[in-house]
This record gives structure tokens, C-alpha cells and sequence, in this order.
């Protein structure tokens, strides 16, 4: 039987949650603060926690930390409200294993968890710290700037040059940067992909460059890093901008000489890879801050890349929707054909704060409460539907603030002719517009 955390400080959503779980065969503990995790991590054989993102003493955030600092081999799934949207997305990154909003749907509680605990089975601790997510193929889409972002792709594929791939979290960078790998001369070799969020402070160079035995406390065996396991290949390095700076010292060093040395080593070692890193973060705002090296930024970024948010690419919208709808099929084993039409225009107009990564989940979602051969609205949530009407309201009072401003430039320039009695050089130099300005905006408003 495997053992759940629970951290929820709503006593009776988390009692609901608990019998469900444990009708399911499942251990279920439960804490209500932040405080209580590390008890809890202690004190009983943890494989996996759900926690609330609110909470009274902090954050699903922190738990997360927490987890990943003292039981690595457990997994995390955050729930959320859709308000919080960009934070289950940042949670993503930093190791969890899946978000789930609310309010909660039980079978989709139930399918997340069973995916989280065979995932905490079948992923080693070293495949974990190479683990991110995204979307299940790469899609190069219809749109001008999909087949432009192609077109880069291919232009920088064959050559040696370190890239950056920039964009905000969820947009498949990972997946841009392995479709580069691929059409590399380095196919044939490894690519391995980092996510810099989920390496700890203290095991980082570890990772990324192997240690000797006896190197720290706890190292009992010699370990290879990732930059000789991808030799011949690619390593790619996402969010590159969460590693400690010291950290970056070494890797420039990796860059600059094509060598490593383990750490508690004396050997050189050569390397044969080459490097992508992604990043949602403005890297040369950070070095110029000191938070990132300028010489490390200049040595990665030898061409970049940006892959485009999801609001921008509405051309590809329904691509990516039924790529993922097809991906869902076969995972929950059903056979939904598409989506109304309804559906579709509320996709159109919704602005994907969470990009690929929250269409996927929304999707399968859906999915999974379908009981026809298409998807519904009554299985989109509500607050994608409310979106629109958001969006309605603001450019009502975007246009009403135009006509709004028109009218008191209108009053303006009439009372400043007024007073110098239709002087129009005069009225141009009070207004501090020339005069070409002010006969056009006197014909726009009819004041002759």
C-alpha cells in the first residue's frame, strides 16, 4: 500500500479527499500547515504528497521545496485555484509532478495519483534530475511565425553553435531544443535534458559534472555526470537561470576549454557535447543585476531562439488541441473524435496564461469526463468560459475611454482657439503641437 501526505488546512475537503483516497487503497496522512510537513516526512514512508497552493503558514510552493530537499524519491502534485494558473506552472518546473484545479474531480484525482506513484516507481533519482515536461510530439504548426521558428531550426541544426532558447514556461522549449538535436550530426548520440530548477544547491556540480568517491558526506561510489554521459550529443539546459553562481563558473570553464573535473577530482576530462540552455527569464537583465555571468550569456547565446506564447499562435491553436486530444485517447483509453464548435471559440479567445502545459491538462481533462463522441463546454471550466466576458468588458472600456479622451482633446483645442480669438499659431504653441497637428485634429473634430 502506498502512503500519501495530504497537506490541506480545509478540514472537511480534506477528510473527503482522505476516505476517497483510502476507499482506493491508498495510506493517506493529512497535516493543515506548512510547519507539519517535515514531521510528517519523517515519521512516516512517504511516496507522494498533494498539497494546497494556499496555506495558513505558507505555500504549496514551499512544500514542494521541502519535499524535493528531504525525500527526493516522493512526488508532488499541487492543487490550485485557476487564478493561480502561472504558479502551478512554475511548480512544473521546479519539480512536481502535476497540478490538479479546483474544484476537484475525483477520477482526475485518481488518474494523477496512479500516474504519479508508477512514475515514483519506474524513474530513478538520477533520471529525475533530467525529467521535465512537455508536450507529447513536436508540432511545427501553420502559422508564419511556426514555419519561421522552423526555418531558424534548421538553419542552426547542422552547426556547432550554442544556442538559447528563450519563452515563457510551457511553451515547449525543451521540444525545440531536441528537434535541433535531431536534425543535428549529433542524432545518433545522447540528448540530455537538465532542468537547473530541480538541481539542489549542494549536489549541482554533482549532476552536471560527476563527483569521486569520498568527494562529500554521502558520497559512497564515484558517479559520472550528465556532461559525459551526452558525450557525442547535446545537453540541454532548461531554466538555465536558476543555477548558483559558482555553478556557472564551472560551466564556463566546461564551455571554454571542452573539459571538466569531477568534483573531488584531479583529472581532466575531455568533453564532446554541445549546448542548449532555455530560459523564461531576461538573462542580460540578470547579469547586468549579478545574478548571472555576462561572459557565460555571450559564450551560450551564439543564436537564439523564442518560442512564441500560446495567445500568439491562434493559427496553430486547434493543432495543438487535437494533438493532445489524440494523446489523451490513448492514455485514458477512450475514442473522443473533437471539439464543438463552442468549445473552439472559447479556445480562441481564452489567453493561455499556463501555454502548452495547461492546454494539455485542460484537455485531458475533458477528456476524461466525456461521455460523447465530442468535447463540451460543460467539461471546459468555468473559468475559461468567463474569460470571454472579460475580454468583452475590457474593450468596452477601452473604447469608451477612447471616445472619452477624443471628447476633452476636443474641449481643449476649441477653448484654446477661443482664447486667442483663432490665432492658430498661438493655439498650436499653448497646446505644445505644431501647427500641421492642429489643423488635422481641427478637421478631425470639426471645429472650424
Amino acid at each position: 500500500m502506498k502512503n500519501i501526505l495530504l497537506v490541506e488546512d480545509d478540514l472537511t475537503y480534506s477528510r473527503i479527499i482522505q476516505n476517497f483516497l483510502e476507499k482506493n487503497d491508498f495510506k493517506v496522512f493529512t497535516c493543515t500547515k506548512l510547519n507539519d510537513v517535515d514531521y510528517n516526512l519523517k515519521s512516516n514512508d512517504v511516496h507522494l504528497v498533494i498539497t494546497d497552493f494556499r496555506l495558513p503558514d505558507g505555500t504549496g510552493l514551499q512544500v514542494l521545496k521541502k519535499v524535493k530537499e528531504k525525500n527526493k524519491d516522493s512526488e508532488v502534485i499541487l492543487i490550485t485555484n485557476y487564478s493561480d494558473i502561472r504558479i502551478a506552472v512554475k511548480a512544473m518546473k521546479m519539480g512536481a509532478f502535476e497540478y490538479i484545479t479546483k474544484p476537484i474531480n475525483p477520477d482526475e484525482l485518481l488518474v494523477t495519483v496512479r500516474e504519479a506513484l508508477t512514475n515514483e516507481n519506474t524513474v530513478s533519482l538520477q533520471d529525475k534530475s533530467t525529467k521535465t515536461i512537455g508536450i507529447d510530439e513536436y508540432i511545427i504548426g501553420n502559422s508564419h511565425d511556426a514555419k519561421k521558428i522552423e526555418q531558424h531550426i534548421n538553419l542552426v541544426a547542422p552547426t556547432e553553435l550554442s544556442v538559447i532558447v528563450l519563452g515563457e514556461t510551457g511553451t515547449g522549449k525543451e521540444f525545440i531544443s531536441k528537434r535541433i538535436h535531431q536534425k543535428s550530426n549529433r542524432s545518433d548520440h545522447p540528448f540530455i535534458a537538465i532542468d537547473c530548477g530541480a538541481l539542489s544547491k549542494e549536489l549541482a556540480g554533482s549532476e552536471l559534472f560527476g563527483h569521486v568517491k569520498g568527494a562529500f558526506t554521502g558520497a559512497s561510489d564515484s558517479r559520472v555526470g550528465h556532461f559525459e554521459t551526452a558525450k557525442g550529443g547535446t545537453v540541454f539546459l532548461d531554466e538555465i537561470g536558476n543555477l548558483e553562481y559558482d555553478i556557472q563558473i564551472k560551466l564556463l570553464r566546461a564551455i571554454q576549454e571542452r573539459k571538466i573535473r569531477r568534483i573531488g577530482g584531479t583529472q581532466e576530462i575531455e568533453i564532446d557535447v554541445r549546448i542548449i540552455a532555455a530560459t523564461n527569464e531576461a538573462l542580460i537583465d540578470q547579469s547586468s543585476e549579478g545574478k548571472f555571468r555576462e561572459d557565460l550569456y555571450h559564450r551560450l547565446n551564439e543564436f537564439s531562439l523564442t518560442a512564441l506564447p500560446l495567445r500568439d499562435r491562434k493559427e496553430d491553436l486547434m493543432v495543438f488541441a487535437n494533438q493532445f486530444l489524440h494523446g489523451s485517447n490513448l492514455k485514458l483509453n477512450k475514442n473522443i473524435l473533437g471539439f464543438s464548435n463552442e468549445v473552439e471559440a472559447i479556445f480562441n479567445q481564452y489567453a493561455w496564461p499556463g501555454n502548452l502545459r495547461e492546454m494539455k491538462n485542460i484537455i485531458r481533462r475533458a477528456v476524461l469526463l466525456t461521455q460523447t463522441d465530442t468535447i463540451q463546454s460543460d467539461v471546459i471550466p468555468e473559468e475559461l468560459k468567463n474569460s470571454e466576458k472579460t475580454v468583452e468588458i475590457k474593450e468596452e472600456i477601452e473604447i469608451e475611454n477612447k471616445v472619452d479622451i477624443a471628447s476633452k482633446e476636443s474641449e481643449l483645442i476649441e477653448k484654446t482657439l477661443m482664447e486667442v480669438k483663432y490665432n492658430k499659431s498661438k493655439a498650436a504653441k499653448m497646446l505644445g503641437i505644431d501647427r500641421k497637428t492642429l489643423y488635422n485634429k481641427i478637421n478631425k473634430y470639426g471645429l472650424e
